[in-house]
């Protein structure tokens, strides 16, 4: 028994996305199908792009709770590192999502250009004032100017998917807009001077909100 291009394993209907594999062709010809294993395969890398994108709202939240300078039980720096895991996990969801858009070329530079520099400030975050990381060159004053090169690399990454989601075509142009304006904030880390960093993380939940709900329905849901 033969599994037909236009079900799964299991015999369920396929759903895929025109977006994903061309736009639809007139009836009778099938140059336009996938083979099963293809789809399957593209249909489970937009599923987790949707549902990893929550985790952008999600270090919005973490990042404003960390710039009001509340006292929080598990301490500022694993609010802070908690944030940049989860805003790792949403440039990847981003990519991802942007993949089969116009605009992927500058959503892969900006996602390489945003893990480059969270790879350059996440360790740095976690060392106290003054201490340089073992193994390096950096003296102690040097630090604070490589945390700032980091924080700027990182926003550098946010612009470029920000302006990849503006020019996509595929969601609403203005989370585009939000996330680049949130970018700057990104870039400048956690030495700018309040209440800009506030701002920013509004911004970026304001985005993230949007990617979010709209990611969630390009789609059916599976």
């Amino acid at each position: 028994m033969s599994i037909s291009h236009h079900q799964t394993a299991s015999g369920r209907p396929l759903r895929v996305s025109p977006a994903w594999v061309g736009a639809a062709r007139p009836a009778g010809t099938d140059s336009h199908l996938l083979p099963v294993r293809e789809a399957v395969w593209i249909w489970s890398v937009r599923r987790y792009a949707r549902a990893a994108l929550w985790a952008l709202p999600l270090s919005a939240l973490l990042l404003g709770w960390s710039s009001l300078g509340v006292a929080m039980p598990p301490g500022p720096l694993v609010v802070r590192l908690a944030a940049g895991w989860c805003s790792t996990i949403a440039m990847i969801a981003l990519a991802a999502l942007l993949a089969a858009s116009r605009t992927r070329r500058p959503a892969v530079a900006g996602l390489l250009i945003g893990l480059a520099g969270a790879t350059v400030l996440l360790p740095l975050s976690a060392l106290p004032a003054g201490v340089a990381p073992d193994g390096t060159p950096l003296a102690g004053g040097d630090v604070h100017t490589a945390a700032l090169a980091g924080a700027a690399v990182l926003g550098a990454g946010w612009l470029l998917l920000g302006w990849a989601v503006f020019r996509s075509r595929l969601v609403n142009p203005a989370d585009g807009v939000l996330l680049m304006l949130a970018a700057v904030s990104i870039g400048a880390g956690s030495y700018a001077v309040q209440p800009f960093p506030t701002i920013g993380a509004l911004l970026l939940l304001a985005a993230g909100m949007g990617l979010a709900w709209t990611g969630g329905r390009l789609i059916p849901p599976a």
